[in-house]
């Protein structure tokens, strides 16, 4: 009886033995099986995926989790998350839109504000008071000093011509002979403040201090201390920066949109917020050879100085025809491989990408012509962080598998 009872104990644990050894993979397949549902992918390369952590074989970066089978097709933010991603909306509508070509341009300094300074006399330069450019020059403010037995003599013949005058009032000779030494002196560029302390003291000096005619940039300095130089001679030139010319290159295509007295808007490089109005002043009426193209040119202010020349600028020429069109700001438009998208609230704090097509586009605005309605709420600003997040947390393209 005893030897039964122990075969049938012998027999039920091994029945009952592989059994639970069964049960036991089963469920360390199954753990592992769940391990390996945790993929993970880079930030910077959505289409890096693996199933463990690692880093990234393009950049380097630290692999993050995402979970691969989350088919939700939209983000959701809470109002901290808004804030903090400076996200704001607008109603899509439709807008008097007008197509802009946009004409490379330039800022080049204003020749009517340039100052050449030459000397009046032939002589020798004993001292110059401005010896760099760059340097702001004020109105009467001394130049140079020069060395000229011209102007000694005709100094000179002011002074005899003054006492002889003084001798003979009665004879207008005197008063005419004295009237045209001083004239002598003015046009050669010597100032009646110059002219009264000669006067006063009673004599000639070979060495004549020049003063500036009006305030400027020192551009140029052609001489130096101690160089002979000629009447005439070139001593510097002074530039004034306080208006500016912009010169643009148009296409033959285009010529026939732009006239000489039309408004125009400028945009400087590097001060897009601050637009600038600019009457088409001059249109070249030739090509030029290399180029095969047209220049016009126009007039800013740059009262602050703020713009240099040689800067370079965009000018919108906008086009004749204006239209009422659905559009958007530029900057609600997102471009990749995958084509053109934007953002919608679907609901409040709900955003969900959505594909278009656009057309047309200014510098501020862009045409949809397909995937938005009028009245959709479009993300204005901080669309690509959206964009960026969806990656993220998808570990896919927003636009992956959507077709137009």
């Amino acid at each position: 009886m005893n030897n039964k009872l122990i075969i049938r104990t012998i027999l039920l644990i091994a029945m009952v033995f592989p059994l639970l050894f069964t049960a036991c993979a089963q469920k360390e397949e199954k753990k592992t099986s769940q391990e390996k549902a945790q993929t993970y992918t880079c930030p910077m390369h959505p289409q890096i995926v693996k199933d463990g952590p690692g880093s990234c074989p393009i950049c380097g970066m630290d692999l993050v989790p995402f979970e691969k089978n989350n088919a939700q097709d939209f983000l959701t933010l809470g109002p901290s998350q808004q804030a903090l991603a400076n996200l704001t909306t607008i109603t899509a509508g439709e807008n008097e839109f007008s197509n802009s070509s946009h004409l490379n341009g330039r800022l080049v300094t204003d020749p009517e504000q340039t100052i050449y300074i030459s000397s009046r006399v032939a002589g020798r330069i004993e001292e110059l008071y401005v010896k760099e450019t760059g340097v702001p020059v004020r109105k009467g403010q001394p130049l140079y000093k020069i060395y000229s037995e011209q102007l000694s003599a005709l100094q000179q013949e002011y002074l005899l011509a003054t006492a002889q005058a003084a001798s003979f009032t009665e004879d207008k000779r005197f008063a005419q002979i004295k009237n045209a030494a001083k004239q002598k002196l003015l046009l050669y560029g010597q100032s009646e403040a110059q002219l009264n302390e000669l006067l006063k003291k009673q004599k000639a000096s070979p060495y004549v201090v020049y003063y500036a005619p009006d305030s400027g940039i020192v551009a140029e300095l052609s001489i130096t201390e101690g160089q002979y130089v000629a009447e005439g001679g070139s001593i510097m030139k002074l530039e004034d920066y306080t208006r500016l010319w912009v010169e643009a290159d148009v296409y033959p295509a285009d010529a026939g949109k732009v006239k000489i007295g039309q408004k125009v808007k400028v945009i400087v490089s590097g001060y897009e917020d601050q637009p600038q109005t600019m009457t088409v002043d001059f249109i070249n009426p030739a090509l030029q050879t290399s180029k095969q193209l047209i220049q016009l040119r126009g007039a800013i202010a740059n009262p602050n100085k703020q713009w240099q020349a040689g800067q370079q600028a965009i000018v919108l020429l906008p086009s004749s025809e204006q239209k009422m069109k659905l559009t958007i700001p530029v900057d609600a438009v997102i471009r990749d491989g995958s084509g053109t998208h934007v953002w919608i609230e679907i609901e409040k704090g709900k955003y969900q990408p959505r594909m278009v097509a656009i057309g047309s586009e200014t510098f501020d605005e862009v045409e949809i012509t397909s995937g938005l309605t009028k009245g959709d709420i479009v993300v204005a600003t901080g669309a690509y962080l959206l964009y960026s997040e969806f990656i993220l947390k998808k570990g896919k393209n927003p636009m992956s598998g959507m077709k137009m």
